[in-house]
């Protein structure tokens, strides 16, 4: 029997010792949701997975998906087989090249088999080179490799390359965080990067209809869209702040505007994130890039919740974040002209380094519970 199968090896799990079987079977769990539509049947190695069982027109689709689940550390094509030479030489005369260099590399998990690593490569490398006149060995740059993986259960599995995964930890084993997102370039990424840490992420958008239209929330459910596909994120849940923003403009020091905000925001953000049992915020900010991100707006805005707030970009530039948004398919959609709720009532001359006494001070001139129950009574879920 020569069954197609993808063959799926995973990243940091193997470092995780008696606790390995816990995020083996989370990892499996994202595989399958991954997979979902697509018959298939998921199979369990020793450190292997393989998809068996499919259509073989899905394969691309198949692999496709499990690129982007977080903890796969490389992925191949291949065929699944028994371990006897006869069988393994079949499926490798499927897989080699039929002329250039090439070599056949062994991995021997089945330490067992009575030929070494060495011995079964020579000999399925004998057989090939017969059947292809036009081959020639070179085991230091070959044009082609065949892998030969001789597996525990009396299988082997035969393969002709390795595709890179996205690494990480498998999303649901380091806990659950509230993203704070917004139609912009850096929260996406943001998000991306704690999910690849294993972090649940649910995201959470602040707008401010009428003065934002709705085609600026939805470019966040399109950017949530995209993030679902690496973090299986299925709900967006939005507030609006527009009646906080009109208070702080009539009330407040105009160049606090988003100083205030930002602390309303993370407030309401510490809220849901204790009713949904969430551990953290996650925010896109990167320090010193605008007004608000400088250490003193950060910290004027921590001081206000006692969930810690995760900020992965902190030390990236603008240009590494860019790079970051491309590759995971949300930069086109974060630069559509669309305006997210920080640039209303923007001042012409933010603070940069306001005193946390002075924001309390202006912050005082304002019903702020009342403010913030209001703003809470407007959430809305949607279902990505």
């Amino acid at each position: 029997m020569k069954e197609r199968v993808i063959i799926i090896r995973y990243a940091e799990i193997h470092l995780k010792g008696k606790n390995r079987g816990y995020f083996e079977r989370l990892f499996s769990v994202n595989l399958e949701q991954s997979l979902r539509g697509i018959r298939h049947e998921l199979h369990r190695m020793s450190g292997r997975y393989l998809v068996a069982e499919f259509d073989e027109a899905e394969t691309d689709e198949i692999c496709n998906r499990v690129s982007r689940v977080f903890g796969v550390h490389s992925y191949s094509r291949g065929l699944c087989v028994g371990n006897s030479l006869d069988e393994i030489f079949a499926a490798a005369e499927r897989i080699a090249p039929n002329s250039g260099s090439f070599k056949v590399e062994t991995h021997r998990g089945e330490k067992r088999y009575p030929l070494t690593s060495m011995q079964i490569s020579a000999e399925i490398g004998g057989r090939l080179m017969e059947a292809f006149p036009s081959l020639r060995v070179d085991v230091h740059a070959p044009e082609h490799v065949v892998y030969l993986d001789i597996r525990e259960n009396g299988k082997a599995l035969v393969f002709g390359s390795f595709e890179p995964g996205p690494g990480g930890m498998p999303v649901g084993t380091s806990g659950r965080g509230v993203l704070l997102v917004s139609g912009g370039i850096d929260s996406p990424v943001a998000g991306y990067m704690m999910a690849k840490r294993g972090m649940t992420v649910e995201p959470l958008h602040f707008h401010s209809y009428p003065y934002t239209n709705e085609g600026a929330k939805e470019k966040v459910v399109s950017l949530c869209r995209v993030l679902s596909r690496y973090t299986s994120v299925d709900r967006l849940t939005t507030i609006n702040v527009a009646q906080i923003q009109e208070e702080i403009h009539k009330k407040c020091a105009a160049e606090l505007n988003v100083t205030l905000l930002r602390r309303f925001m993370f407030c309401l953000a510490q809220r849901y994130a204790l009713e949904i049992g969430g551990q953290c915020l996650l925010t896109g900010e990167s320090l010193g890039q605008v007004a608000s991100q400088t250490i003193e707006g950060i910290a004027s805005s921590n001081a206000v919740v006692s969930l810690p707030v995760l900020r992965p970009l902190i030390g990236f530039d603008k240009d590494e974040i860019i790079a970051v948004s491309r590759q995971i398919g949300t930069y086109e959609i974060s630069v559509l002209p669309y305006e997210d709720c920080c640039t209303v009532f923007l001042p012409e001359h933010p603070a940069i380094k306001p005193k946390l006494s002075f924001i309390e001070e202006e912050e005082g001139k304002l019903d702020k519970e009342a403010l913030l129950e209001s703003a809470w009574e407007s959430r809305e879920t949607i279902a990505l």
